[in-house]
């Protein structure tokens, strides 16, 4: 039996580190210019967590501005989602750490691992636990502190990164249709487009390995664009298709924020104007499963849509994995 329970969107919120690194920064570090990130990304800058900030920090601090829009307390929360792949460590959750630092004493807590995607795959679980009466109120998170896991010697990666977190609160809301529709998928068979081969299980970081920095991030850009962009425009069609509107009907766009020419494609695609595309990546570059939750939060706060209005969120990360949404604000 399909329950009439719908999970909205009660508030958001988002932090980033104080440190900006611009491209003229980089070209301190790496074989690279302003020019060339810029005219190929349209990233400008990103922020960069200090040694002492572990994600949790990042994650804690867009948790209590996403509270405080909410008008919730700590104690109301019954459950922290985190997505990340950039942990404090492999155990506990960096969740039940945010739980510590927020006070969210009655929470459950876990981590999720869906690289970019994972804010939207993290919506999506917060949803089914809504609808089926489990919890009330759900604390999602998009966290990433990716300075820690680049190469800096790779000029191909490093310029694309910055930290960051995004959060939102979700609740059943009476005479509101919340979240219409969303479409998560996943192709494992594409796992080596984009990964960090090392550091886990199947490869240990070993005195013998250490130098060839296997611990972090490796990619395609070729791939990963080409593959970011049929998934995601497909995603978008079916999600549409599922939620019974259409474009048109849709006030803001807020895609994953990884690269202006992916962006760029994905309006024409779709046939959609720039205008009504949220994006901010040029201020922080790609930071994976707090991009699209950041940019949802200054989205909201700029006014970009109200009550009542149809937003449409759509994401792609390592995995590969996907996923978007279509969502009644």
């Amino acid at each position: 039996m399909k329950s009439d329970r719908t999970a909205s969107i009660i508030g958001t919120g988002s932090y980033v580190p104080e440190k900006v690194m611009t491209n003229a920064d980089l070209e301190k570090i790496v074989d690279t210019t302003d020019e060339w990130i810029h005219s190929r990304t349209g990233i400008r800058e990103r922020r960069i967590a200090g040694l002492e900030q572990p994600t949790s920090d990042l994650a804690a601090n867009a948790a209590k501005a996403a509270m405080e829009n909410a008008g919730i307390k700590p104690e109301e929360i019954d459950l922290i989602i985190c997505a990340t792949v950039t942990p404090d460590m492999f155990f506990p959750s960096t969740a039940c750490f945010v739980q510590t630092k927020i006070g969210a004493v009655n929470a459950a807590c876990f981590d999720l691992s869906a690289a970019c995607s994972g804010f939207l795959f993290g919506v999506e679980t917060a949803r089914q636990f809504i609808a089926t009466g489990t919890y009330n109120t759900v604390l999602v998170i998009g966290a990433d502190k990716l300075s820690s896991i680049v190469d800096w010697d790779d000029r191909n990666t490093c310029v694309l990164f910055g930290d960051g977190a995004g959060a939102a609160i979700l609740r059943h809301r009476e005479g509101s249709r919340g979240i219409l529709a969303t479409r998560m998928g996943s192709n494992g068979n594409l796992a080596e487009i984009l990964h960090i081969p090392g550091g886990g299980s199947a490869c240990p970081v070993t005195a013998d390995n250490a130098s060839q920095k296997p611990a972090t991030i490796r990619m395609n850009g070729r791939e990963t664009y080409k593959h970011a962009v049929t998934a995601m425009v497909d995603a978008s069609k079916q999600v549409l298709e599922d939620a019974g509107v259409t474009a048109d009907e849709i006030t803001c766009f807020i895609p994953h924020q990884a690269n202006l020419r992916i962006i760029e494609a994905i309006a024409g695609r779709l046939d959609i104007p720039m205008e009504r595309f949220m994006v901010n990546l040029d201020l922080y570059g790609n930071t994976s499963a707090a991009a699209v939750a950041i940019a949802l939060d200054e989205a909201a706060r700029q006014g970009r849509f109200k009550r009542g209005e149809l937003i449409h969120l759509v994401v792609f990360g390592g995995g590969l994995t996907w996923a978007s949404s279509v969502i009644e604000w």
